[in-house]
C-alpha cells in the first residue's frame, strides 16, 4: 500500500499530512463544545441553587422579580404567566434542568437527549428573557440555543458514556 493509497483510504494515519490531520481534528471537533456547554450549566444551575435571593417569588434579583419584568416584553407571555404561578418552583426547575443537562453533557450520557434539554432551556429563556435585547445578537440564550444544535445531532461519540455503553453492548 502506497502512501497516497492510505491517505486517500482515509485511515489516518500520522504519514498522511494535512488531510489524516484534519479527520483527526474533525473526530474531537466538538469536544471544546462539549466541555465549555457541560461546565457552564453546571455552574449556571448551582449558581441558581444557592442563591436564596434568585429562588424568592419577590424581592431584589429574585426569579419572580425576572419574570415580572419581562412578561410584556417576551415573545410568548404565556411562558412567564406559567412561570409566574409558582416562581420558586419554575426556579427549582430550570436550576436542577441546567444541573441534568450540564452533567450529561459533560459525561457523555444521553448526550442527544441532554443537549435537547440544553437547547429547549436556551429557546425557553431566548423566548422569554432576552427577547427584548436589541440588537438580537447581544443576547446570549440564542448564540446558546444554537451551540446546543450540533450536539443534539451528534451526541458524544468520543470520551463519553455514550461510547462506553455502545462499545460495551458491541462486544460479545
Amino acid at each position: 500500500m502506497t502512501h497516497t493509497h492510505r491517505a486517500t483510504a482515509g485511515h489516518g494515519t500520522p504519514d498522511d499530512g494535512p488531510r489524516g490531520f484534519r479527520e483527526r481534528a474533525g473526530r474531537y471537533a466538538l469536544l471544546p463544545l462539549r466541555v465549555f456547554l457541560g461546565v457552564t450549566f453546571i455552574y449556571a444551575g448551582l449558581d441558581k441553587i444557592t442563591d436564596s435571593a434568585f429562588m424568592s417569588a419577590t424581592g431584589t434579583g429574585s426569579i419572580g422579580e425576572m419574570m415580572t419584568a419581562v412578561r410584556d416584553s417576551a415573545a410568548v407571555p404565556a411562558l412567564v404567566d406559567l412561570a409566574l404561578k409558582n416562581p420558586e418552583g419554575f426556579g427549582y426547575a430550570i436550576a436542577l434542568g441546567e444541573l441534568a443537562v450540564g452533567i450529561g453533557t459533560l459525561v457523555g450520557l444521553l448526550a442527544r437527549l441532554a443537549a435537547l434539554g440544553g437547547a429547549l432551556i436556551s429557546l425557553s429563556l431566548w423566548l422569554t428573557v432576552s427577547w427584548q435585547t436589541d440588537p438580537y445578537y447581544y443576547g446570549n440564550d440564542l448564540a446558546y440555543l444554537m451551540a446546543w444544535l450540533p450536539l443534539v445531532l451528534a451526541g458524544a461519540p468520543l470520551f463519553s458514556l455514550d461510547a462506553l455503553i455502545a462499545a460495551r453492548r458491541r462486544t460479545p
